[in-house]
């Protein structure tokens, strides 16, 4: 929620500050500094700041310095306490590029702030590599689940990765060796536009490197394996990319349900009776900023989708353990719903319908005849597409191939918004 002012006289500055400290600040950002009434920062950040004042007549003398604190939220509610006052935040480079400058945003009107950007190390580096930032996957593991890297990842892919520590690389060079991607070459480029830079290169599968600076940003020219097969972010990815008890949509099956859900950015998407959780998290895959909710209620199926989540890359998919409808009281509205598993079930239907925001989405997938009557109730009523979806696969017949059938699927699409 954004916390209003009554007035939108602008207090808060947002600085971006690099490793070349206060001599890279361009006038406008300096003044913002000087002239602050509170300051806060990172320790490196502070430790930037001259003791005493750089010209006369600065407030240098009577400036608050305050340290971020864990949680942040606390910092944050701070900020917004001393509103009123000349606030400056001191941030690393860009501060709208995986920053803070992005966290208070989403609490402070911009008419109340000012935001001045330095040089992003994602700018930096690619100057040092040569590479084009547009060309790039750009990535940040800073109080992140290293695990995100696993949904970037596809042979001659360059990547840049904002680290957590001097352990990230280490990480990173694990996971690549894990997915298949041994031989891709690390490049990893400490305090980037400052005295102390330094650039370390190495192989993943030979990465020992151990004196790695803690503030580092990492880049990735990703070179796969021989026996490597990548995964398209398109849906429809193997079954065999997921471990699972045998309830799992067929790929054929969701790549066409996928589709039928209509990824958008920034959506959410509830999962009802997720399985494995494949359509939530082939859904996730198509854009980082699609979010999701998988609700299972079988226990050793929450755990797979826990673990199919971090494989395949988007381990902020998340879960709730529970029985449909009523383990869905309380959970944000979603903007699509798939239903793939207790149809039947009694006000599953009634409740999602209600639960789905104005020209929301809603698919469900039978497989059954029961569940096939429901939805035909369902389409009489409120209308939509009904589809019948009959795959068949070649598989050996003896000495001959012959075509086995999978179990059909009658899937209903409809939009909230037509009747």
């Amino acid at each position: 929620m954004i916390s209003e002012a009554k007035n939108c006289q602008k207090w808060l500055s947002v600085v971006g500050i690099g490793e070349n400290g206060i001599a890279g600040l361009n006038p406008i950002a300096r003044s913002l500094l000087e002239n602050a009434e509170v300051i806060f920062g990172g320790d490196r950040h502070l430790a930037m700041l001259p003791e005493s004042a750089p010209r006369s007549g600065s407030l240098r003398d009577r400036q608050e310095k305050l340290v971020w604190t864990t949680p942040i939220e606390h910092s944050i509610t701070e900020i917004i306490r001393r509103r009123g006052q000349s606030v400056c935040v001191l941030a690393s480079g860009d501060p709208m590029c995986y920053g803070i400058g992005v966290t208070l945003i989403r609490r402070i009107p911009l008419s109340e702030m000012t935001i001045i950007p330095s040089k992003s190390a994602f700018s930096l580096a690619c100057a040092k590599l040569g590479w084009s930032l547009t060309e790039v996957e750009l990535l940040s593991l800073c109080g992140r689940d290293p695990n995100l890297l696993n949904a970037v990842l596809y042979p001659n892919a360059r990547l840049l990765i904002l680290s957590a520590g001097k352990q990230t690389p280490k990480t990173v060079a694990e996971i690549l060796v894990e997915k298949g991607y041994s031989n891709s070459e690390i490049t990893v480029l400490e305090h980037l536009g400052g005295e102390k830079e330094r650039i370390v290169r190495g192989i993943a599968a030979s990465w020992d490197a151990n004196d790695i600076a803690d503030l580092n940003a990492i880049a990735l020219n990703c070179i796969a394996d021989p026996n490597t097969i990548p995964l398209s972010r398109l849906p429809g990815l193997p079954d065999n990319a997921y471990h699972h008890d045998g309830q799992l949509t067929k790929k054929e099956i969701r790549s066409i349900t996928i589709a039928a859900l209509a990824p958008i950015p920034g959506q959410l998407l509830w999962d009802v009776g997720a399985g494995c959780g494949s359509i939530g998290i082939e859904w996730m895959r198509s854009d980082r900023r699609c979010r999701a909710i998988a609700i299972e209620q079988n226990s050793q199926r929450v755990s797979y989708i826990a673990n199919n989540a971090s494989a395949l890359g988007v381990p902020n998919l998340k879960i709730v353990a529970g029985v449909a409808p009523n383990i869905l009281t309380n959970l944000p509205q979603p903007d699509t719903i798939f239903i793939g598993g207790g149809l039947t079930a009694e006000n599953l239907l009634e409740t999602c319908w209600n639960a789905l925001s104005a020209k929301g989405r809603l698919v469900a997938n039978a497989v059954t005849v029961e569940g096939e009557q429901k939805l035909l109730q369902w389409q009489r009523e409120l209308g939509g597409e009904l589809t019948r979806i009959a795959i068949s696969r070649a598989e050996p017949l003896g000495t001959f191939w012959g075509w086995k059938a999978i179990a059909p699927v009658t899937q209903w699409a409809v939009l909230k918004s037509k009747k």
